[in-house]
């Protein structure tokens, strides 16, 4: 892939490292909250991404590195031999119905909370998240995270990269770093979290050093060809405060620019904002872009389709879409097709547990519909 596409198609095949992409459609990582309470994915996570495998690629729901980095009740996690063998029941069934899957690597940092997770949360610097959080007895006022030594940035660079050796074992074709959304590397790229006065703080050049690390570390681990990583620039949510949008991103992409990394998954993609521009001049390799749709808005009747298309046309190479995935397993089909797309039901059952607005959306009633 290059980064001089244009008139694309969104149905056309594609390469991903040593991948065969059939489309360019991603399903984009969509937390979920269907996992056991100790990060095990079961069989109805199975069928759901079975449900979707028609999609070029699916990056599965963020998977938590280790045990602090817990950040919601019934996430799923990939560091015991547990996790590593419920997601292989999973790559197993997605295989066989044709599909191929990432794992995405999210650590919650001061997003988490110790009803959660029995431990107190790490993150850049003691500062709080500013509201509430989910946990498993309900909303709770979020604590106060301890900020981490130098020792807990090792390790816990080194625990990112045993979930990467992890979830290859698990039949993963390789595995999204997300630091992006206000999780623990974004907290460390963003001023308002980042208040250290070491290494790993202060100026740009070291805001980005914990994220180019456990990038650096992942690829050593499972190659570099089988590692994305997940940018957000400008994205508040989460209580973020970037403070200097403009400047953290084309650093972070220009210090990874030589590692030939499988992709840069950009969040809230925009062809009409001059920093997406920058960052596909800077990004010698794939580009995935999620468009940006309006965070909490209703999703447009075709999907994201037309704001995927400006976007391949603007030089991204594949197009990542969320809701419209979670709400339509035969996406593919339906944007092929033009079929009507389901709406997405209620936002509370997207995540809670059970069949209900997870495994039960209809497709289509066609023979040969598979894109």
């Amino acid at each position: 892939m290059t980064n001089t596409q244009v008139d694309t198609d969104l149905f056309e095949p594609a390469r991903l490292g040593p991948l065969h992409l059939p489309n360019r459609l991603v399903m984009a990582p969509l937390t979920r909250n269907r996992a056991g309470a100790d990060g095990v994915p079961g069989p109805l996570m199975a069928t759901y991404y079975t449900q979707r495998a028609s999609a070029g690629l699916i990056i599965a729901e963020a998977a938590a590195p280790n045990a602090v980095g817990k950040a919601y009740p019934n996430i799923p996690a990939i560091h015991s031999p547990e996790h590593v063998a419920g997601w292989r029941r999973v790559t197993e069934a997605v295989r066989a119905a044709g599909g191929r899957m990432f794992l995405q690597l999210e650590h919650g940092g001061r997003i988490g909370h110790p009803d959660t997770s029995g431990l107190v949360p790490l993150a850049p610097s003691a500062v709080p998240l500013p509201e509430t959080i989910h946990t498993v007895g309900g909303r709770r006022a979020s604590v106060v995270p301890r900020a981490m030594t130098l020792e807990d940035i090792r390790s816990t660079v080194a625990d990112y990269a045993s979930a990467a050796r992890n979830a290859i074992a698990a039949g993963f074709e390789g595995v999204e770093v997300h630091a992006a959304n206000g999780y623990l590397p974004h907290q460390f790229l963003a001023q308002g979290t980042n208040l250290r006065d070491d290494a790993y703080g202060g100026p740009v050049a070291h805001r980005i050093r914990f994220t180019v690390e456990v990038v650096r570390a992942v690829a050593d681990a499972i190659g570099p060809d089988r590692v994305g990583l997940r940018i957000s620039p400008g994205n508040t949510v989460n209580g973020i405060e970037e403070g200097d949008t403009d400047r953290i991103y084309p650093a972070l992409v220009e210090a990874l620019a030589d590692t030939g990394l499988a992709y840069l998954h950009l969040v809230f993609a925009d062809p009409d904002q001059p920093l997406f521009h920058r960052i596909r001049r800077a990004w010698p390799g794939t580009l995935i872009a999620n468009p940006a749709l309006g965070w909490g808005k209703d999703l447009p009747a075709d999907g994201g389709r037309a704001a995927g298309e400006r976007l391949l046309a603007a030089g991204a190479d594949l197009i990542a879409l969320g809701r419209a995935f979670l709400a339509n397993p035969d996406l593919v089909a339906r944007l092929r097709l033009g079929a009507p797309l389901n709406p997405v039901r209620d936002r509370y059952m997207m995540y809670t547990g059970g069949e209900t607005g997870y495994t039960d959306y209809p497709t289509l009633q066609l023979s040969g519909s598979r894109g």
